[in-house]
Parts: C-alpha cells; structure tokens; sequence
C-alpha cells in the first residue's frame, strides 16, 4: 500500500508534467487554410496565432466580404487543428495514467 507521501509525491510528478506539456503547446505549430489554400493562418496548437497569409490575388476592393469569410474559416481550422494537436499531446501524456474511464484532467 502506498503511503499518503507516495500518493503526493505522485500528484506533484503529474503536475509537474502538465505544467511542461501546456508549454509544450505553444512550440507545436499548426496551419489552417481557406479558398484552396489561398487564405493560410499559422497558429500554436495552445490557440496563439502566429501569423496570417493571404494571396495577392484575394486583394480586390469590391471582394472584400468574400475575403474576410476566407480569413474566418482559415482562422477556424487553424482552431480546429490546435485542438487536435493539443489532444494529441495531452493525450500521450496522460495514457500511462490510472484514470477512471471518462476522467478528464483539466487542460
């Protein structure tokens, strides 16, 4: 049986290795994109934008309303992508752990 000093010192480990995997997260690079590519936006996979690309071509006054549903659903699967990477990640840290089935750790 473990002491209550095991089982702490458990719980400290584990926090200690989620506080490293949430900084992790914001290394991990993910790219969402719109229009066939035409619209690109690069984020962390802890949601942090990183940058946004747009073809010159998209760059027309009159295409405006056009462009910024472009900007919107690159920046949507740029998310999309960061909470899969984010999973993933949290996911291999937590899989050699005894959890209940359906326990979700606070990310």
């Amino acid at each position: 049986m473990k002491s209550i000093e095991d089982i702490m010192a458990m719980a400290q480990n584990v926090q200690n290795e989620l506080t490293k995997a949430q900084a992790n997260l914001d290394t991990i690079e993910v790219e969402g994109a719109s229009g066939g590519g035409l619209v690109k936006v690069t984020a962390s996979a802890k949601g942090r934008i990183i940058g946004i690309a747009i073809d010159d071509s998209l760059i027309v006054p009159t295409e405006k309303q056009m462009l910024e549903d472009l900007i919107v659903a690159a920046f949507n699967d740029a998310r999309a992508k960061a909470d899969t990477a984010s999973n993933e990640e949290m996911g291999k840290l937590t899989s050699g752990m005894p959890l209940p089935p359906g326990f979700k750790l606070p990310f």
